[in-house]
């Protein structure tokens, strides 16, 4: 560490009010107590209040109201802080908007230009969804939140956003539970992030879909290379377009298509589903006979029994018609179940 970083280092110290030791700095910054005192000599001509403080605890601290000047914050720095207050806009309820906006201002207002600018465009490409109000189509795996997995998630969401602010390709390999082998190493071009539900998902373009960006769960990605250079701006995109599950919406249109369910349901149990943040996406019509048909793209049957069991008497599976039967057995076992059990209480 040379000699600015270090009475820098020294200046945050001394900001936090508690007194700091000579000997204690000098160890910390393995330098000698000479140069702590020397250091120490610096602020004081620069004009800060160094004071010393006698006695077995003692050592220096800042005089009582020194506020620290203006900090410079390399990008990264910058939008870790900037995450947090964007996180903040996705709670129900704000309990400082005005200080939150005027806190944005104010960072935004001492950085060097070419890093504000950079964060001025990350406003495009990274978003927050609320949390949603109802959660009836729980994640088939849960990663332990925390420990080397949590490390592991984090590293992949920094190296993607760095990618999408210097505008650099990534290779990544993927891994989801719904195909029985992962995807290969494809090469993407990083657009955004988007947090839902306490997951960082994956933005970018790929050429599968050309022109529709793709969604990865940050925790599913198997691998990540650096790509074959830049890529361009893409001018016209911006994250806020995805929000709202938007992309969820465009997502169970194809899955309608490939794996169709059909359910009919009383109108009642329909609002519910139609405020939930997964059903909401799918397919309400009105049925024939006053009930209400949703078409959602299933490939599970456990799910969607699941499903039946929840929405209760006067819903009705009418597709795929291969589930039918096997629905109609389980509830038939079920309902034997409660009657024996009746029956033995009346004999008793």
């Amino acid at each position: 560490m040379n000699r600015l970083d270090r009475i820098l280092a020294l200046l945050h110290l001394l900001r936090q009010g508690r007194p700091v030791s000579a000997s204690g700095l000098a160890q910390r910054f393995e330098v000698s107590v000479r140069t702590i005192y020397r250091d120490m000599e610096t602020l004081a001509g620069m004009g800060l209040p160094v004071e010393p403080e006698m006695g077995r605890r003692g050592g220096f601290r800042l005089g009582p109201g020194y506020f620290l000047p203006p900090v410079t914050l390399d990008p990264e720095e910058a939008v870790s802080l900037l995450l947090g207050l964007a996180l903040s806009r996705a709670l129900r309820v704000l309990p400082f908007p005005d200080g939150t906006d005027m806190a944005e201002r104010k960072l935004l207002a001492v950085l060097p230009e070419e890093t504000r600018g950079t964060l001025e465009r990350a406003s495009r490409f990274i978003g927050f969804e609320r949390v949603p109000p109802d959660l009836l189509h729980p994640e088939r795996d849960d990663p332990q939140a925390g420990g080397q997995a949590a490390e592991e998630e984090s590293r992949v969401v920094g190296r993607f956003l760095r990618a999408a602010l210097s505008r650099s390709r990534l290779r990544l390999s993927y891994r989801s539970p719904y195909r029985r082998e992962a995807e290969p190493l494809r090469e993407i071009e990083p657009r955004g992030i988007v947090w839902d539900r306490d997951r960082w998902y994956l933005v970018g373009d790929v050429e599968v879909r050309a022109g529709e960006p793709r969604m990865w769960r940050a925790d599913r990605v198997l691998e990540m290379k650096s790509g074959g250079g830049m890529h361009p701006t893409a001018a016209d995109f911006d994250v806020s377009s995805l929000l709202g599950r938007r992309w969820l919406g465009k997502a169970m249109e194809r899955w309608r298509t490939e794996n169709p369910v059909r359910v009919a349901l009383p109108a009642a149990r329909a609002d519910v589903l139609r405020r939930d943040w997964y059903y909401g996406h799918a397919l309400f019509e009105d049925g024939p006979d006053g009930r209400t048909v949703m078409t959602v793209g299933e490939g599970e049957y456990e799910r969607v029994a699941a499903l039946l069991r929840w929405l209760g008497p006067g819903a009705e599976l009418l597709e795929p018609a291969e589930w039918r039967g096997r629905l109609a057995g389980e509830l038939r076992r079920m309902a034997d179940a409660y009657g024996s059990r009746e029956q033995a209480a009346r004999d008793s």
